[in-house]
């Protein structure tokens, strides 16, 4: 292992750049919000900074309150003589190491040398095989062993503190199952034209850079979101440096801006101004002092800074962060009339146990029969189009496949109107920016598909806009030492994987989260037939949200979704191979159902949870019953006949119980998830 003393370190960076500390993450929480209307029109300037390749659940797996590690509901798992297993438990049948493997911590204070750790595959192929359709459960073989390490709070305290001072979001996703360029193109454009019609799909690379440079020679035609907002006079800019920004502008694959590269006659040149020349850091901060921010701002992380493993490492991407945020509060009036909006473009290989929302698989390559339903459009979310330009990465197995959600990647909203430290947990992708800008500015993307519009959120649900100036004050580790110590680092490193697999934990406690936004329950029948149950998916709010279906009698199977629109039901009859009945149903902000047992004891009736706005309750018709609260006390509680039994809410008003009978051993129904009085 690379070892490199404090000694060394000290002498080689100097105590004075060691010692030296970052006052804007203080200031930040410091400075309040202009509350002037207490809409989203207080906020004047909106800035976002996408980074790269890191899961949620490599960052934030043991952050308390999140859907973590700790999650008492986790999909299913294939690994049958484990017994009850889930998702953190992977199948490694061919690399070298444990048959099973689980995330396992990185441990940089121990081994600082694991602070630049080895990325792992992450392209179409091998995310669509990892993703294995929704059974999440071939990490290790598509992604390697190392897939499966994650850092705690000793290793990314400046990240941890960003969490715990403002907003985080623990249910967002990176747009498509894909690499860097085309997640981000989804940022910059709502798209990655999956129908084909302007110059995609894309699944890979190809339009990274400009054609003079070596890019591709046919670029992209569709427009892109900061055309839109230029023709409705918004003013927008980006601020990087154009001879290292990793690649990572999008809009170098697009005509317009390449004919405005070109000088080409009826350009807009105004695009290559403010989308392909360089603004650097120190621009953004003269901006900011001299209140010339734009309203839209895109800041392009140098290779450094940009978190990505190896060029830069989660202690370089802190110390760019940090100051990005030096700059931002330079000015309070400014700072206090801003959102900035922090996110990864998608999670490398790196293991996340959350089973993305996604329309219905495919079962047969005709596309005519569907694993589960979608009561919205999912016109433009198959990939049925061939990519030429990224012809290296189609494999005719992954030809039909949805394009996305891909897994969560982390995502912070920092602003005057994010303080607290809250969670915001409901589902979000990239296109979600979008929406915010859409919802502040009025400029509308047509290249939003209609199921990311129903599916995805908006961001709103991050802010206070009517009371956010609390005075909530978290203390702030400067980044400094870790990232110049982490660049002195000359290569990076595959960590081994414990002989030991133990199961991570999150750290203790729970945390406010932002209101809940989805009204869901599910209902069972008996069906006619005999051998089958009715499921009755019920969506009483206004969001749209996909229902995730898990057979564990039948693993193997493709997990079935359903997407059901808001204020809206929807019933499938579910065929089972016998009498008996093993279902496991997921859907967001902790939905969880489990009905487990014969068909006719889970479908007659006997137990009924009752769900309102502000409170729920089971009634037993019959004898026999016990109920366990799985989040107040793991004691048995007997079930009255006839009679309400209230179940109590935690502060979040989640709900969290378990149904079990005195003489059926295989009796099981699970309840969970959380009231929503406002959806």
């Amino acid at each position: 292992m690379i070892d490199i003393n404090r000694r060394k370190f000290l002498s080689t960076v100097g105590a004075a750049s060691v010692m030296a500390t970052f006052p804007s993450i203080t200031r930040a929480m410091a400075i309040p919000a202009q509350v002037r209307s207490g809409t989203i029109k207080d906020i004047e300037h909106v800035v976002i900074l996408m980074q790269e390749n890191r899961s949620f659940d490599h960052y934030f797996g043991t952050l308390a309150g999140v859907r973590g590690f700790s999650d008492p509901y986790p999909a299913p798992g294939m690994a049958r003589e484990l017994g009850e297993s889930s998702v953190f438990s992977q199948y490694n049948g061919t690399i070298k190491g444990p048959t099973w493997v689980q995330p396992f911590p990185l441990n940089t204070r121990q081994t600082f040398a694991h602070m630049r750790v080895e990325g792992t595959p992450h392209s179409w192929p091998d995310a669509q095989q990892a993703w294995d359709q929704g059974r999440m459960g071939k990490w290790p073989e598509a992604k390697q062993l190392h897939a499966m390490g994650y850092f705690e709070r000793a290793d990314i305290p400046f990240q941890f503190a960003l969490a715990e001072s403002f907003t985080i979001c623990d249910a967002y996703h990176c747009s498509i199952h894909a690499g860097t360029n085309s997640n981000r193109l989804f940022l910059w454009s709502g798209t990655n034209d999956g129908a084909a019609k302007n110059g995609g799909p894309s699944i890979g690379n190809s339009h990274d850079k400009l054609p003079q440079h070596g890019g591709d020679p046919n670029p992209y035609t569709w427009t892109t979101y900061v055309e839109r907002l230029q023709a409705a006079g918004i003013n927008w800019a980006i601020y990087q440096d154009m001879d290292d920004n990793f690649t990572d502008n999008p809009l170098v694959g697009f005509k317009a801006f390449q004919d405005a590269t070109n000088g080409k006659l009826g350009a807009d040149t105004e695009l290559m101004k403010r989308g392909l020349t360089t603004h650097t850091l120190d621009h953004l901060r003269k901006d900011v002092l001299s209140n010339n921010l734009p309203s839209v701002s895109y800041i392009i992380a140098t290779a450094e800074g940009s978190e990505h493993p190896g060029p830069s490492s989660p202690a370089q991407g802190a110390a760019y962060t940090a100051d990005v945020l030096d700059a931002l509060t330079a000015n309070p009036e400014v700072w206090s009339k801003t959102a900035l909006f922090i996110m990864f473009d998608e999670n490398d290989g790196f293991f996340d146990h959350m089973p993305p929302p996604a329309p219905p698989s495919h079962l047969n390559s005709k596309g005519s029969s569907y694993a589960g339903y979608s009561q919205v459009s999912t016109n433009g979310e198959y990939h049925i189009h061939h990519s030429t330009a990224d012809e290296s990465l189609e494999q005719e197995l992954y030809k039909g496949r949805p394009y996305g959600l891909g897994p969560r990647v982390p995502a912070y909203v920092i602003s005057p109107w994010s303080r607290g430290g809250f969670i915001n947990s409901e589902v979000l992708d990239h296109t979600s920016v979008i929406r915010f800008l859409e919802a502040r500015f009025g400029v509308y993307e047509p290249n939003i598909s209609p199921w990311r519009r129903a599916i995805c959120g908006d961001f709103t649900n991050a802010f206070d806009f009517q009371n956010p100036n609390n005075n909530h004050k978290l203390e702030m580790p400067d980044p400094r030492q870790d990232a110049q110590l982490a660049a002195l680092l000359p290569e990076r490193t595959t960590p081994s994987i414990p002989a030991e697999q133990v199961q991570p934990s999150q750290e203790p406690g729970e945390r406010i989260q932002r209101p809940c936004v989805y009204g869901l329950d599910l209902h069972i029948k008996k069906s006619a037939e005999g051998n089958s149950l009715t499921l009755i998916f019920n969506n009483v709010g206004k969001r749209a949200a996909v229902f995730h279906v898990y057979d564990r009698m039948q693993l193997d199977l493709v997990p079935h979704r359903y997407t059901i629109k808001g204020q809206s039901e929807y019933r499938t009859n579910w065929l089972m191979n016998n009498d008996n009945c093993d279902l496991q149903i997921m859907g967001p902000e902790g939905f969880h159902r489990r009905l487990s047992g014969k068909i006719d004891s889970l479908a007659n009736g006997d137990v009924t949870l009752i769900l309102t706005r502000q409170q729920c309750y089971l009634i037993a018709k019959k004898p026999g019953y016990s109920v366990k609260l799985n989040n107040f006390s793991k004691k048995d509680i007997q079930l009255l006949v006839g009679k309400k039994f209230s179940v109590p809410t935690d502060i979040n008003q989640r709900y969290d119980l378990s149904v079990t009978h005195i003489s059926k051993d295989s009796y099981l129904q699970q309840f969970a998830g959380r009231l929503a009085p406002n959806a």
